[in-house]
């Protein structure tokens, strides 16, 4: 268990600083000072060293939203500590990566699509109606539909189709959007609460 951890968090650095595909087994051992054959005794190939890493990283980013819901006191300020975890991570990640991903490495991205759909569309749709609730989400919206429209703003986002990583800053984009999404669902009581929270941000 010690190979697998030291492999999986070498990995992860190469991978954060350098993207993906660049990085090759060769890579991984040297940078770990250690040889090939170590690693495919934990590992079969690189695909199965990325699929462990995903599902370690989307098991932490399940607690971390949990974590976020339970001490914020309202949907808004829940988003803003979301936005920040999110900012937190892809500060120290190459913006390859979320396109590697995409485009060589299906079977994980699609471990990314599936988490989405169930841990982040069930946050979304329960924080929503705490919202309504609490007065600073519009009671006529429909949580299902708004949840939804949520996701797909999220992987709009990370679609390089759209959002080209030479013309776009992944995080500028995430951000932009989440500001978007909830002038468009709060009430005026929530606008406030949103600029009160933008303004602690930009202070920071």
């Amino acid at each position: 268990m010690k190979d697998v951890d030291k492999i999986l968090k070498g990995t992860q650095e190469l991978f954060f600083r350098y993207g993906i595909r660049s990085v090759t087994m060769d890579d991984i051992a040297k940078h770990l000072g250690i040889s090939k054959k170590t690693i495919y005794k934990s590992f079969k190939d690189k695909d199965q060293i990325i699929m462990k890493l995903m599902q370690q990283k989307l098991e932490e980013d399940e607690v971390q939203i949990k974590k976020d819901v339970e001490q914020s006191d309202n949907v808004v300020e829940e988003v803003f500590n979301v936005m920040k975890h999110i900012a937190d991570i892809m500060g120290k990640i190459n913006p390859n990566v979320f396109y590697d991903l995409q485009k060589h490495h299906p079977k994980a991205w699609q471990l990314f699509i599936d988490f989405k759909e169930k841990c982040i569309l069930r946050t979304v749709e329960v924080s929503l109606e705490k919202g309504k609730k609490q007065g600073y989400i519009r009671s006529d919206l429909n949580s299902k539909v708004i949840g939804v429209l949520r996701i797909q703003e999220l992987e709009m986002g990370f679609d390089p189709t759209i959002f080209p990583p030479d013309k776009f800053n992944i995080l500028e984009v995430q951000l932009s959007l989440t500001e978007h999404f909830l002038y468009g669902i709060c009430t005026l009581k929530g606008h406030k609460l949103i600029n009160k929270f933008k303004q602690i941000v930009e202070e920071e």
